[in-house]
């Protein structure tokens, strides 16, 4: 199993009100979709866990993932907290 860490982590809002996460790879942003996300179905949805796990497997690169999730991201209207602000 491969899990590269990101750059630049992301970081985004749970269901819980003023409550964030931080994922800093593909295998936690996995586990962010699997666990904490709003949404469990959705054609970014689907797409980005698929490329997470490809990414852990080493059949994706991780910022192909990271891609991914942000377009997940914006299709479940999930708030992405911008670093530096």
């Amino acid at each position: 199993m491969y899990d590269e860490s990101w750059e630049e982590p992301i970081t985004f809002e749970t269901s819980k009100l003023g409550k964030y996460w931080t994922v800093t790879s593909p295998a936690e942003a996995a586990r962010a979709l699997m666990e904490r996300w709003p949404l469990d179905t959705g054609e970014a949805y689907e797409a980005a866990l698929r490329t997470c796990l490809a990414s852990m497997e080493g059949n994706e690169t991780p910022d192909a993932a990271r891609e991914a999730f942000l377009k997940a991201a914006e299709e479940a209207d999930v708030f992405i907290r911008i670093r530096g602000v």
